[in-house]
């Protein structure tokens, strides 16, 4: 569903709004901002500024108030798809129409002058594993003959993160320290991670929940979702190789997650929707929890996702930074974001308001969308060569790791997602 704030026509008065930006009228993305010593609050990016949306309140509806002055957004989100589509809609008239400029104007900030935040406190994080090619690649190097396991394309596979290290876009990336036993020793032993890695992702941000025990419907599922933004996943890979059975994932992945900082909304990515791609031959159809015409026609999300890394030297050297890979969300997941949320509460799992899901690494069937360093080495035998005639298996300290995620069509405005940016540094 489209509407009036589609428009491709339709520019906003905001400076730096136009064609080539992350954030035209046609995106409004919320976050949670401060300034110097300031409290943390509300706006919405426009251009090359954010809109304060508590010292713009006089402008919106009486009864969003209160919910869009609060620190986090998690009241704002449990609003649900009908509420936040009439603030989308009422911040679209005041930013495109003139009359509204000398009233707004003061209350823009620029985006340099602040500090972006976690947007929800976070009550649970799941990443799941959706990335089909990604699982395929890993699963290539332990299982060459069966990549994948049996339940890969019956049931969407996840596992519960750490919440509490979930971190926004620009937080250092402290590398971890683990038990790492090398295939040539006999015993483990305890120090800094020598595979440190990241992953490119996405998330989703849950708005309204459901009740336990009540699972949410695959046709309604989307309704709970209400935005998305970029997720690296941080890996320490050798830490991983040596815990993960028989429980899966732990201190290889919760020292640190980091999240862009902006919710694109769901109403934002709907000129972007697509068909769901049709399953090979062979594989099986969905289970009917997990099966809605609605989603197969639209659940596809076409955004295209970028990844750079820079050295230490790159950057005293003034080198642009180095592609690692280019793909598509659409190109790269099994499951769509729909089935994901119909699968989370199919047990009768409550999700709540600001709960963040991760898609998993998201890699394409090309060696251009490897979506991470463990891909792209071949498990650190193929090592890539930056333009300093550096090499890398995996990430060193200094090295700094930037995804980028925007979606483009012919007759819609082009919308980006912003940046997710980490620099490792050294373990304390």
């Amino acid at each position: 569903m489209t509407d009036e704030t589609h428009d491709p026509s339709a520019v906003s008065w905001v400076d730096g709004a136009g064609p080539g930006s992350d954030f035209p009228v046609q995106n409004l993305p919320l976050g949670i901002f401060s300034e110097a010593k300031g409290l943390r609050r509300p706006g919405v990016a426009i251009g090359d500024y954010i809109l304060d949306l508590v010292s713009a309140a006089d402008l919106l509806d009486e009864e969003w108030r209160e919910d869009l002055s609060q620190p986090i957004l998690n009241a704002w989100l449990s609003r649900g798809p009908e509420t936040h589509r009439a603030l989308r809609q009422r911040l679209f008239e005041l930013l495109t129409d003139e009359r509204y400029r000398d009233d707004l104007e003061v209350h823009l900030i620029g985006q340099s002058e602040v500090r972006m935040h976690v947007p929800c406190l976070i009550g649970d994080y799941t990443d799941f594993y959706v990335g089909i090619h990604h699982a395929t690649n890993v699963g290539k190097q332990f299982r060459p003959d069966n990549p994948l396991l049996p339940n890969y394309k019956y049931v969407p596979i996840g596992y519960h993160g750490r919440a509490s290290s979930v971190r926004p876009s620009g937080e250092p990336v402290t590398r971890p320290r683990g038990q790492r036993k090398p295939p040539d020793a006999e015993t483990p032993d305890y120090g800094p991670s020598r595979r440190l890695d990241y992953e490119l992702e996405l998330g989703m941000w849950i708005g309204r929940g459901n009740d336990l025990g009540q699972p949410i419907p695959i046709g309604e599922a989307g309704e709970h979702i209400a935005g998305f933004c970029l997720l690296n996943d941080w890996s320490a890979r050798d830490l991983q190789a040596w815990e993960y059975q028989p429980l899966g994932p732990f201190l290889a992945k919760n020292f640190l997650t980091s999240v862009s900082p902006w919710i694109v909304t769901a109403d934002a990515l709907e000129p972007f929707r697509k068909a769901l791609p049709p399953r090979a031959q062979g594989d099986p159809q969905p289970l009917p929890y997990l099966d809605d015409p609605s989603d197969r026609a639209s659940g596809g999300l076409a955004i295209q996702l970028e990844v750079t890394l820079t050295s230490a030297r790159m950057r005293s050297e003034g080198i642009a930074p180095h592609v690692l890979s280019r793909g598509s969300a659409d190109a790269a997941m099994y499951w769509s974001a729909a089935q994901i949320v119909a699968h989370h509460s199919s047990n009768g799992c409550n999700l709540q308001p600001g709960d963040l899901i991760a898609t998993g690494t998201l890699s394409t069937d090309s060696d251009e969308g490897l979506g991470s360093m463990l891909e792209i080495s071949r498990g650190g035998k193929q090592p890539l060569t930056l333009p300093t005639g550096e090499t890398r298996s995996f990430l060193e300290d200094g090295d700094e790791v930037t995804l980028r995620a925007w979606c483009e069509r012919e007759g819609a405005v082009r919308i980006g997602l912003g940046e997710c940016v980490g620099r490792v540094v050294p373990p304390a």
